[in-house]
């Protein structure tokens, strides 16, 4: 994709930047900086969003960050004092606002889908739009975004029906698009939108279900009650959709898409609060996370659900290198873990964490995948459980499957803002099928996506190397030891839990050719 402005013309396939016919150059993350804002003009960007983005949710100074902003400015010819094309907002975060025009494919990944759209699947198929907050509280954007993420998670349950995941819905958080466009960016037939007011002790949920293809309302309603009533209200609108796609659905199938997470009000009021942060998705915001969870658990020691999604931020943690005590923190994942297959064990997203923390924190690699596999047979839909699986298939050795399911994932999820994370799952399936190619261009993508994955840039170094591209491999690993300065080849065995002996020394075997000491 191109983007043209100021004479300027950006180019995120190339990763170059041209004012006029010279090129300027850029450093990679001023680069990735520079990108994100062009992506997202339509919104103000925030510090979090930043962090989250490029720094891969580490702790950054103040300073660094402006010296980035400033790069990025000076670049462009832009200037604090300035700030025609980017401005600062106090308190709020940053804003593009050059006059953008494009040209070429738009973006893959987390900012858009493909302009010609993705085909239809053979059965119905629903997004879920984030609801409006009517509530005149910022403050309370988590508890309508938590209604949006159980409805879609209730509708999710049934075999016949497509849903697509929340975090390719929530893509559109704050934007105003067409809906017949949203239909052909996700691939689906029906878009749910609604509002949620919450106001003292009482509850309003609206919804309006609409057809992709035409634009027409096939059906609008308003639940009203008290805030004890809630999962009775996100029943109600379930139910109301499920009725306008397949009126002579079976009243027990209906039934079977109705779960109560929890009998407290207030721990479920935690495990929402606790599920915003986990979806900031940087290293601030899981810590806080998990305290949110941890109140929830301490309110109602029986919510499955929130040991499963603590379990997993345990696992999120040794991903993204914030782990302290490793031996510790994979103990404390393994009991969440199991606690909460214990609680619930018909609970499909406590399930599909637990077990994804049970096979990469804990390395507990068959316990992990029987878990994620209930996960599969109890909700279809669930991205994060054909993420989970695909991974846990190549930790297992066995990458044609593991392909296969991270490729439905993103399928569930095209708008994914965490979709380099599959991309990188199929870097290393491809790498340990021995097609170093494939490997290769999987994990320049997930790069593409978020410049500070690691995982990606491991596998970019093997795959070169073992492909005969030594400069290549080269030329990643140098990226690479900066950010990783304790890798070791001795040590590989820390980050992936592979079972397979070959897959370990064909990931060592690259490695060492690019150059990581042993």
């Amino acid at each position: 994709m191109r983007y043209l402005f100021e004479g300027y013309a950006f180019d995120t396939d190339r990763r170059e930047l041209r004012n006029g016919p010279d090129l300027v150059p850029l450093e990679p993350q001023v680069f990735d900086l520079l990108s994100y804002l062009i992506e997202h003009r339509e919104r103000v960007v925030s510090k979090d969003d930043l962090l989250a983005a490029i720094w891969d949710g580490r702790s950054v100074s103040e300073s660094s960050m402006t010296s980035r902003i400033n790069a990025a400015r000076t670049a462009i010819g832009d200037t604090g004092e300035q700030q025609r094309l980017i401005k600062t907002l106090m308190r709020k975060g940053f804003r593009f606002v050059a006059a953008v025009s494009e040209e070429g494919p738009r973006p893959d990944g987390a900012a858009r889908a493909r302009s010609d759209g993705l085909a239809l699947p053979e059965k119905p198929s629903i997004a879920v739009l984030p609801f409006a907050n009517m509530s005149g509280d910022a403050e309370q954007e988590y508890f309508a975004d938590g209604m949006v993420e159980d409805i879609i998670t209730a509708l999710s349950h049934l075999r016949w029906l497509f849903v697509i995941a929340r975090n390719s819905s929530f893509a559109y958080k704050g934007r105003h698009v067409d809906v017949k466009q949203i239909g052909r960016e996700l691939g689906v037939r029906y878009v749910l939108e609604g509002s949620v007011r919450k106001a003292a002790n009482r509850v309003r949920i609206t919804g309006q279900l609409v057809d992709a293809a035409t634009g027409a309302h096939l059906w609008a309603d308003r639940f009203d009650g008290m805030l004890e009533d809630v999962f009775d209200l996100q029943d109600q609108v379930t139910a109301n959709v499920i009725g306008a796609i397949a009126p002579k659905l079976e009243h027990a199938e209906i039934e079977r898409a109705k779960r109560k997470p929890t009998e407290s009000l207030d721990a479920y009021d935690y495990f929402l609060r606790g599920m915003a942060s986990v979806h900031q998705g940087t290293r601030d915001a899981n810590g806080e996370a998990l305290k949110m969870f941890y109140k929830a658990i301490e309110l109602d020691p029986n919510f499955a659900s929130a040991y499963g999604i603590a379990a997993w931020c345990y696992a999120w943690r040794k991903w993204d290198g914030f782990v302290g005590d490793r031996a510790a923190e994979a103990a404390e994942a393994a009991r969440l873990a199991r606690r909460a297959a214990e609680l619930d064990n018909d609970d499909a997203v406590a399930l599909c964490a637990g077990g994804y923390a049970l096979a990469f924190a804990v390395h507990d690699l068959d316990d992990g995948a029987a878990y994620i596999e209930r996960a599969l047979a109890l909700n279809p839909n669930l991205a994060m459980a054909w993420h989970s699986s695909g991974w846990v298939k190549v930790f297992l050795g066995e990458p044609e499957a593991a392909v296969e399911h991270l490729q439905h994932a993103m399928r569930l999820s095209p708008l994914d803002r965490l979709i380099f994370r599959a991309y990188g799952g199929l870097a290393y399936a491809h790498l340990f099928a021995g097609r170093y190619d494939d490997a290769c261009a999987w994990a320049e993508k997930a790069f593409r996506a978020r410049s500070s994955y690691l995982p990606a840039v491991r596998a970019a170094a093997a795959g070169h190397a073992l492909a005969g591209r030594q400069e290549e491999a080269e030329k990643a690993l140098a990226y690479l030891r900066p950010l990783n300065p304790t890798l070791r080849v001795s040590n590989l065995k820390d980050l992936l839990p592979l079972r397979r002996a070959e897959d370990v020394r064909r990931l060592s075997d690259g490695l060492r050719k690019a150059g990581l000491p042993d």
